[in-house]
């Protein structure tokens, strides 16, 4: 411990400035296995512990130096870590740390949202390819995407949950369409996506042929878990390039402060209580994702992360409320012309990202009851009937 915990002071003492170009210090810090400390050696990372990770994070705080965090953070590139082959390994994982890739997701479909295992998108082997055929919705960041994480159905003769394979799609080629969904908001970071003999490379799989659920679940612990912490800005699993399903998080605890300043409501009783519960609120999230944080990296694939998801859904939900709240009659307003107002009303309705996103507030407390409360499961009578014998809805016809 002590070496590695001496190589990084050297590391920071010789090579890190205020002043120090970041694209190149990120290449560096990547190049140079501090940027994911707990990866193994032969994915760019120092095959740490925790506590000796931990150690290490801290002198790169101390230093005011960006780099350590991607083997919490980076989706994309640790789900390669986790179930690419050691081709996709080479191919991907320091362009994603380096965000040379952009990304999107290409889990939710018109008629299996909730439910992703119900998918009805099809993969079907043609020699040294796969041909994909479906359709998926709320696809964020499809429309820049050079590369989709896909599941797809490719054995109809399994349970629901069996025969789906994880592949990373092709984005950019001539079988794959992408169109924007216009929001509440009057954004438009979602996309629907449609697949018409679609080529993904055999090579492309990630995990066993027919076992993508399980890498499925290892990746959205990852989403949840970057949606529990993030505060501001798209959250994005590596960087600038890369787009998730996460949306604008915003840290509101300070702006309604100032906000309550302005309007000279700092002094009313309900509104200081207010302000005093969703500080709690973070607080106590914090906390939790600190836990959640801790369990995955000594190799589990933590359900406290629905915890921490949801616990930021509420947030979000009760800051955008407390903001209206704050403004008053104001509120009803709307418009450029009406700044306080305009923001007021994204906030409100932007806090629908986060229940959404990510599987949906309703899915996070399944699986809160499930997996940590040990209550029942809801029944699930075609759970273990081939897929191809399971009633399909209208929404999937």
């Amino acid at each position: 411990m002590d070496g590695v915990i001496g190589e990084a002071r050297s590391f920071l003492a010789q090579n890190w400035s205020p002043s120090t170009d970041l694209v190149a210090w990120k290449e560096l810090v990547v190049s140079q296995r501090w940027a994911a400390l707990r990866w193994p050696s032969d994915c760019l990372g120092r095959n740490l512990d925790d506590d000796t990770a931990q150690q290490v994070e801290l002198l790169f705080r101390e230093a005011n130096a960006p780099g350590p965090g991607q083997d919490k953070s980076n989706l994309w590139a640790g789900t390669v870590v986790g179930f690419g082959s050691p081709e996709l390994k080479e191919k991907f994982i320091h362009p994603l740390m380096m965000d040379e890739i952009a990304m999107c997701l290409l889990y939710s479909e018109p008629g299996a949202g909730s439910d992703l295992a119900g998918i009805r998108t099809t993969a079907v082997r043609d020699g040294d390819e796969w041909v994909v055929n479906g359709q998926k919705v709320w696809t964020s960041g499809a429309r820049d995407a050079d590369y989709g994480m896909l599941i797809a159905r490719t054995d109809w003769n399994q349970p629901k949950h069996r025969g789906i394979t994880f592949f990373f799609l092709p984005m950019k080629q001539p079988g794959v369409e992408v169109r924007p969904l216009r929001q509440a908001t009057g954004d438009a970071r979602f996309n629907e996506v449609f697949m018409t003999n679609a080529r993904i490379p055999a090579s492309n799989m990630l995990g066993e042929l027919n076992a993508g659920w399980w890498v499925l679940q290892s990746a959205l612990a990852y989403e949840r878990a970057a949606m529990g912490i993030s505060r501001r800005g798209p959250a994005s699993a590596g960087g600038g390039k890369t787009a998730t399903a996460m949306g604008h998080i915003p840290s509101p605890d300070l702006s309604l402060v100032t906000l309550a300043q302005e309007l000279g409501k700092n002094h009313d009783v309900h509104v200081r209580q207010q302000l005093a519960r969703l500080y709690c609120m973070r607080k106590v999230n914090d906390w939790n994702n600190d836990r959640s944080k801790a369990m995955t990296e000594t190799g589990s694939s933590s359900s406290l992360a629905s915890f921490g998801k949801l616990a930021m859904s509420g947030l979000l939900h009760f800051a955008g409320h407390l903001q209206g709240e704050i403004l008053g009659a104001e509120a009803t307003l709307d418009g450029d012309e009406n700044p306080r107002a305009r923001d007021a009303n994204y906030s409100q309705l932007n806090a629908y990202f986060t229940s959404i996103g990510g599987g949906t507030d309703q899915i996070q407390r399944n699986i809160i009851g499930e997996r940590i409360l040990g209550l029942p499961k809801e029944p699930e009578l075609d759970r273990h009937a081939p897929f191809r014998d399971v009633p399909v809805s209208t929404a999937q016809r």
